[in-house]
């Protein structure tokens, strides 16, 4: 009587066993994570993404990779993070040349800044400085303008053609209505020894690059580019301050994932980077390299990122930019 039961249950087992298994889904992270740094290491870029790295792979439990991967004004790495697969192992050190002056100047970018990629968070902002050589005549702002707008074309240097401190001088031409000549170099340290030597007489730079050449006397800090002073050059006015109403420029460096991300990923690694952040060793690493971190969530960031955007096309716009 117990016997058709019992050749059930077994057949029933039997048909279980047979069945392809269902996998479960792995915990995120499960492999190595990588981290795109889109410029040549040894920059601000490679130095932030790998003190942010190692404190992730600490707190992850699992390998994060820094890779170079330069080229374009930072086009090049972030083209590559924009096609990967969108599963939280490939992020990208992303700046505004690759996520705001450069989609504003090309018109042929592989890429779409806003929708190819998923915000994580905005780590730094750093201050670019309008300098001026020791040897110069010019002690403020507004000498240096009214000296342009006597003897228009006055050349500025910057270290490339699309970088932020090349778009901080279009934005002072643009604001204060004055006509310079725009000399690109290739890289900062030519550009601010042409500067200190007299070659050239002014330029905007990064405060990191800057302050060390200011504090030995050999650059005259006129002001700095944000809408607020720089905490490393706190005696040095803004451009507003100066008289250019409305400048706000900052260099910045941020997170992304490629579009796509989950949402869990997106907002773990947004906590576990801001709680990086906010260690004392990082801080003060960060403000050693001149830059400066306001907490925010990946959707403020991702506002953040759309008005930059905005503000740059505009800038290129208004004031004729085009690619060389």
């Amino acid at each position: 009587m117990q016997r058709r039961p019992l050749l059930q249950t077994v057949a029933a087992l039997a048909l279980a066993a047979a069945a392809p298994a269902v996998p479960a889904q792995d915990a995120w992270p499960s492999k190595p994570i990588r981290i795109v740094v889109p410029f040549a290491a040894g920059g601000t870029s490679d130095i932030l993404a790998r003190t942010i790295g190692e404190k992730l792979q600490a707190e992850l439990k699992q390998t994060v990779i820094v890779e170079n991967k330069a080229g374009a004004g930072g086009v090049i790495g972030a083209d590559f993070v924009a096609k990967a697969a969108p599963d939280g192992y490939t992020l990208l050190l992303g700046t505004i040349a690759s996520h705001a002056i450069n989609p504003a100047l090309n018109p042929k970018m592989p890429y779409d800044a806003v929708k190819d990629f998923a915000p994580i968070d905005l780590l730094g902002s750093i201050a670019n400085v309008l300098i001026v050589g020791a040897a110069q005549p010019y002690k403020n702002v507004q000498e240096l303008v009214v000296a342009v707008k006597a003897k228009p074309g006055l050349p500025f240097a910057s270290p490339g053609q699309g970088s932020s401190q090349h778009m901080s001088g279009e934005a002072f031409e643009l604001q204060a209505g004055i006509d310079l000549t725009h000399v690109p170099y290739k890289g900062s340290g030519p550009a601010v020894q042409d500067v200190i030597a007299g070659q050239i007489p002014m330029s905007f730079e990064t405060a990191t690059v800057a302050l060390p050449h200011i504090q030995a006397g050999k650059l005259r800090a006129l002001a700095v580019t944000p809408a607020r002073r720089s905490k490393v050059l706190p005696e040095v006015p803004t451009m507003q301050e100066a008289g250019i109403a409305g400048f706000d420029v900052a260099s910045w460096q941020a997170l992304y994932a490629p579009a796509g991300t989950p949402p869990a990923i997106v907002n773990r690694l947004n906590a576990e980077v801001e709680k990086i952040l906010a260690l004392p060793e990082v801080k003060a690493k960060l403000e050693g390299l001149g830059l400066e971190h306001t907490p925010n969530t990946p959707a403020q960031f991702a506002a953040f990122g759309q008005a930059e955007l905005a503000k740059w096309a505009k800038i290129v716009k208004d004031g004729n930019i085009k690619l060389n």
